[in-house]
């Protein structure tokens, strides 16, 4: 059951009335959570808070046609920072790029381990190929231990319609990482 304090509708009201102390208390209430699953998607602490503000500026810029989901705009903030991440992701993605096309002096040398950084590229590559809402519906039930039915709602998507999308992803992922015996939880709320 969710807590009194963790609903939002009375707040969420008087910021889509464009009450700034009330929006300013649910940014004090979600940031820490939104920020931490930004700082997990990128692993950059400045381009987390980049996409947390950029989540929140959205919000704010969406507010009159937000819903909330089971009582709370996190949801929402979450989807949307995973996107925003994605975004990032991509853009860092085209600069790397530009820069390994310019010349250079020196070689650079990676210190990360060839073994982790094989390990990475391969996760980062599947994960990468999942649409937005899938990566979307991972994040929260995965990541995030939201009920399948919450995560649907927050995505769009009705609850069965989530666990069979879920269910495809984990499969996907299973079969992409076969060798590295990655565990994906179930999540919370329903199977996926």
């Amino acid at each position: 059951m969710q807590d009194e304090q963790d609903d939002d509708g009375a707040l969420w009201t008087r910021a889509q009335s464009n009450d700034g102390a009330a929006f300013a208390e649910l940014f004090d209430r979600h940031r820490p959570r939104v920020y931490r699953r930004a700082l997990s998607l990128l692993g950059d602490v400045h381009d987390a808070e980049d996409v947390t503000a950029a989540a929140f500026y959205e919000l704010w810029r969406k507010r009159k046609t937000v819903p909330l989901v089971a009582g709370s705009v996190l949801p929402w903030l979450l989807v949307t920072a995973v996107n925003l991440g994605r975004n990032s992701r991509r853009a860092a993605a085209r600069y790397r790029k530009l820069l390994d096309r310019l010349p250079r002096d020196e070689e650079h040398v990676d210190p990360v381990e060839p073994e982790d950084a094989e390990v990475r590229e391969r996760l980062e590559a599947s994960l990468r190929g999942l649409s937005p809402t899938d990566a979307a519906l991972l994040v929260l039930t995965t990541l995030e231990d939201m009920p399948v039915w919450q995560a649907a709602e927050a995505v769009g998507l009705r609850p069965p319609a989530a666990r069979v999308r879920l269910h495809r992803v984990r499969k996907r992922l299973r079969a992409d990482l076969h060798d590295l015996d990655p565990t994906l939880r179930s999540a919370p709320g329903g199977s996926a």
